[in-house]
């Protein structure tokens, strides 16, 4: 038996080895609360839908082979035509021929010179996207980056889906989407001196248990305990009262999904007209105070009034939170989520407004915050030096997408739009290779999707499992999961930097990505440019030594990497925050990154692009679906795809946590029990969730915690069409077959999945079975 230190974004842990075979995983000693999903991981490597071999769909091989004879001409490029457009509507659907290392990657090689030769660099697109690995060197998406960069470039995303809209708001607001990322004021000043803390969203603790680059500590839950015995009140406002956990005792005030803004709006009004606000901090330290005073009066008034009609919360008790708020030092913290919506810009604006209004930005336990809860280490001190992270090089395509357009640029290409004042161009994508990620679950409007996705002429998938974008796949090259290599892990909010050692050797010849990539860059003539001639280990040496260089610049002094290593990492002392407060403390002295120098309330900016989805100041503009809609029916539902607590996104779905949370099979949704008896639906009763965009099985848990008019259905179930069509009934509960895919607005193009609604019924046919976390697609010899 041996141990070796190793860490996810479920936590940091130990691994007891015997053989070469897992015999147990054990939460790292430093971790005060560890996150039982870590067990899973050990599940995972032995899974049935591990990808055992490198496979080719069936009819795009027999293209392949039927073009050249031999698959290849002699300098990697293919002859003939691509494979048809029907036969790439297959993908899905079809079986896949497993075939050896060589010829999947002269394949792959082929692919990407025809292309590059044909139609340019620009028209491959290297789709990645976020939580592949807790290790920063074997992170798929900054591998697959550096290899495309050093083959010629490749067009790209910007943004993100998990904040897409507020990393393009802010920057005209506050200077910088670093404050949607983890800029807060940290939680021990939080403990210290907030007095009342208002939850936009709420803090759902489930979110605090994992961490992209890892986490050595799970602290959130000891901080709100302190939080709550220092005397701070907390108000939940969401449509979900498990939203913000009992520990901190919350006040739940049920709002209407996605009309957070015009709350805010309503609470401002009353701050204004009872004079309330903070003249002084808005004149020093903001622009566009006047305008924004303009609209808050003009008719309609958004006083608390109109913002009850619009979010079902009593007037009197807005009008009472706006002066509880101006008596306390008040928090104002904004997830996420809130800005996963059409117009998803306006809550984190709003709430902007309304913290500049109490003039408290810049106090201890004071002003705003965005994400708090989002992560495991959102809140937390971050150390001043860059975690270690490979480097990726310059792209030389530089018009990237949005990242949340995927569909949009393979449905149109050549199609122009709006972004963030400028006027782009859809490139022409012939080759998609996906390396991290599964955008067929974070993306919305999967049927849409689909049709989309049938017009590349080659997908190129690296994955360890067979999920739902695997099996849309061309090419599939398994790749090893983190156990199965060594690593570097670190998130700058951790005060830990972690040594992850390989555990196992890769199971059924799964590769890493670097190693894929290398065979690659040398079949390309790329191999010096890409790898620099380093091993996997001599890249983390690099690494660290790099971080540790940096780490000295600031007065840290972390050990040489052969103590690192063998230690297991370094801790690192965490400090304290208090957002803002040299700002305001002196402007002048410590300006934003705004055109002003200041909080711009109103931007000249962004008024400036005359876009009439998001003007130059935060304003309520009614979502193209909500609950008072005139076009909603009676029966509709406001669908809310959080984020699961049973996995990470769509990870582990087909390990043991995940399995047994489902119902009959499928995901659980929640229902209030009056909406259920509405519609003769019984707890544990599978249904039918249904729009005009597609429809789902789920699993119904009837929750009291579910305001009327909304069903709640976490993404994250493996895709699933019964009979593998496009538009056909989703058997496993995936809420994105459901979910809007347009841009929350021309300004950012960010995701809207919580802009949806939706009908449900009892299904009482025989329901298909789900396979796709069981075994693989159909496997045929070649």
């Amino acid at each position: 038996m041996t141990t070796v230190p190793h860490s996810s974004h479920w936590g940091a842990f130990d691994v007891e080895v015997s053989g070469d075979r897992i015999a147990r995983l054990i939460p790292a000693a430093s971790d005060s609360d560890p996150n039982p999903l870590i067990h899973d991981l050990g599940e995972a490597v032995e899974s049935p839908v591990r990808v055992r071999r490198p496979a080719v769909r069936r009819s795009w091989l027999e293209a392949v082979r039927s073009s050249t004879g031999t698959g290849v001409t002699p300098d990697g490029s293919r002859n003939g035509a691509p494979l048809d457009a029907r036969r790439r509507e297959d993908r899905g659907r079809e079986p896949f021929v497993e075939v050896d290392w060589d010829e999947a990657l002269d394949l792959v090689a082929g692919e990407l010179a025809r292309v590059r030769d044909r139609h340019g660099n620009a028209a491959i697109f290297g789709g990645s996207y976020g939580w592949s690995s807790a290790g920063r060197f074997h992170h798929a998406r900054t591998q697959l980056h550096r290899f495309l960069n050093a083959f010629g470039g490749h067009t790209s995303q910007v943004g993100n889906y998990s904040y897409g809209a507020a990393a393009f708001v802010l920057p005209h607001v506050l200077g910088s989407a670093d404050f949607a990322n983890g800029r807060l004021t940290s939680w021990d000043v939080i403990a210290e001196h907030t007095e009342l803390w208002v939850m936009f969203g709420g803090l759902a603790m489930k979110n605090t248990r994992i961490e992209s680059g890892g986490i050595s500590d799970h602290t959130i839950g000891g901080w709100l305990r302190r939080i709550r015995a220092n005397g701070c009140e907390v108000v939940s406002i969401s449509p979900i009262r498990d939203d913000a956990p009992d520990v901190v005792d919350p006040s739940w005030l049920p709002v209407r999904p996605t009309t957070d803004t015009a709350l805010m709006l309503g609470l401002a009004h009353t701050l204004l007209v009872e004079g309330l606000h903070d003249a002084t901090f808005l004149a020093t330290h903001c622009v566009g105070w006047e305008r924004m005073a303009d609209h808050l009066l003009a008719a309609p008034a958004k006083d608390a009034e109109w913002a009850s009609a619009i979010t079902g919360i009593p007037a009197e008790s807005i009008r009472d939170l706006a002066r509880r708020m101006a008596r306390h030092r008040t928090m104002i913290s904004v997830t996420w989520s809130l800005q996963r919506a059409d117009h998803g810009e306006q809550p984190y604006w709003a709430a902007i407004l309304l913290a500049a209004m109490l003039g408290q930005i810049g106090l201890p336990g004071g002003g705003f915050g965005f994400g708090y809860g989002a992560t495991g280490t959102m809140g937390s001190w971050k150390y001043p030096f860059p975690a270690p992270r490979l480097p990726t090089g310059p792209n030389p395509v530089t018009a990237p997408i949005p990242a949340a357009r995927i569909a949009d640029m393979l449905l149109d290409p050549g199609g122009e739009y709006d972004f963030n004042g400028s006027r782009c161009r859809y490139p022409d994508t012939r080759v998609v290779y996906w390396a991290g990620g599964n955008p067929f679950h974070h993306h919305q409007d999967l049927n849409r999707l689909r049709r989309g996705w049938a017009g590349p002429e080659a997908i190129v998938v690296h994955e360890p499992f067979w999920t739902a974008t695997a099996r849309h796949a061309d090419i599939v090259l398994p790749a090893t999961t983190t156990l199965e290599r060594n690593d570097i892990g670190a998130a700058s909010g951790d005060p830990r930097i972690i040594a992850m050692h390989q555990a196992i050797s890769p199971r059924h010849g799964a590769r890493s990505d670097y190693d894929i990539f290398s065979d690659l860059a040398a079949r390309l003539g790329i191999a010096e440019e890409y790898t620099q001639g380093r091993s996997e280990m001599e890249w983390i040496e690099h690494l660290y030594a790099t971080t540790r260089s940096a780490a000295a610049e600031h007065g840290i002094a972390l050990p040489d990497f052969a103590r690192f290593w063998s230690d297991g990492g370094v801790d690192i002392d965490p400090g304290s925050t208090v957002l803002l407060e040299d700002f305001r403390a002196d402007p002048e002295a410590h300006p934003l990154a705004t055109p002003s120098g200041r909080i711009e309330l109103f931007s000249e900016t962004v008024a400036s692009f005359g876009y009439d989805d998001c003007p130059g100041h935060p304003v309520w503009i009614e979502p193209a679906e909500w609950l008072g809609a005139a076009a909603a029916t009676p029966g509709s539902l406001h669908l809310v795809s959080n984020q699961p607590g049973q996995r990470l996104h769509s990870q582990l779905d087909m390990a043991g946590t995940s399995r047994t949370s489902k119902v009959s099979g499928r995901e659980p949704c929640r229902l209030n029990p009056a909406d259920a008896a509405e519609r003769g639906i019984a707890d544990g009763q599978i249904v039918r969730v249904f729009n005009e965009r597609g429809s789902c099985l789920a699993g119904v848990r009837l929750s009291e915690d579910i305001s009327r008019g909304v069903i709640q259905l976490s993404a994250g179930a493996w895709y699933q069409s019964d009979g593998g069509a496009a538009g056909a009934l989703e058997i496993h509960g995936n809420p994105n077959v459901l979910t809007r895919d347009r841009g929350t607005s021309r300004l950012t193009q960010g995701p809207a999945a919580l802009t949806a609604l939706v009908e449900v019924e009892p299904y009482d046919a025989e329901a298909p079975a789900v396979t796709v976390t069981d075994s693989p697609p159909p496997l045929v010899a070649d």
